[in-house]
């Protein structure tokens, strides 16, 4: 939904940029607090337990790489070594100066305070960056900022594709560049592409024309399990 500031209405396209950062830093921040709390609320579901069986079994075999800035994969017990967050995690905050690349803990506020009132000197104090003192910044990849390898797996993830075995796209509409890029790579690659989801995607045409590409209209929550029973009786 929409974010009030004022007598304003903004969308989360508006409010989830760096040019508003840099305009109305604290409530942007007062937001982001919002969806993290919004976002500890939610429990990861059997999909996301289903993959975390799936590394156990694959271990270097296996990469998840994410979309998902929830933190579900990790609370749900996917390594971070293995999991590429191409969009950010919103457990994490970083200097907005960048005077070091450092991923710091999303600040520690009462999840029970007025979403909209304003932060108090106390909270206000954890939202600087330890070494220079300037404002810390969600560690999430904005609407007008671009992907890199240092803090979102640009690169990482596109060499993935190209040795992937098998592809799994679950859940993603694939509106955004990298993923097509990854799904494209793991085509190229003659990988086999599986596209999990209830309802068609941006990817949809593109995975019909594959040879190896395959569309599982279901949940992730519901297919994934089956699929681990079935892995599980040929590993």
């Amino acid at each position: 939904g929409y974010w009030t500031i004022g007598s304003q209405n903004y969308q989360p396209q508006e409010m989830a940029t760096f040019s508003m950062f840099n305009l109305r830093p604290m409530e942007v921040w007062k937001w982001y607090i919002y969806r993290h709390k919004v976002c500890n609320q939610v429990a990861p579901n059997a999909g996301h337990y289903a993959l975390v069986e799936m590394e156990n079994i694959l271990k270097d075999r296996f990469s998840l790489i994410t979309q998902n800035v929830d933190g579900l994969h990790k609370r749900a017990g996917n390594s971070v070594q293995r999991t590429f967050c191409i969009h950010g995690n919103l457990e994490f905050c970083r200097c907005s100066h960048e005077c070091t690349e450092t991923l710091y803990p999303f600040p520690k506020i009462n999840p029970d305070r007025d979403k909209e009132a304003d932060l108090s000197e106390t909270d206000l104090k954890k939202l600087y960056c330890p070494r220079c003192n300037e404002l810390l910044r969600p560690h999430i990849l904005w609407f007008d900022e671009r992907y890199n390898e240092n803090y979102y797996k640009l690169q990482s993830s596109l060499a993935l594709a190209k040795q992937s075995d098998i592809l799994f796209l679950i859940g993603t509409s694939g509106i955004t560049n990298l993923p097509y890029h990854v799904m494209k790579n793991a085509g190229d690659a003659n990988s086999y592409i599986v596209e999990i989801n209830p309802a068609e995607t941006n990817f949809t045409s593109s995975v019909a024309a594959y040879e190896k590409g395959f569309i599982v209209r279901e949940p992730s929550s519901t297919v994934l399990p089956k699929f681990l029973e079935a892995f599980k009786k040929v590993m």
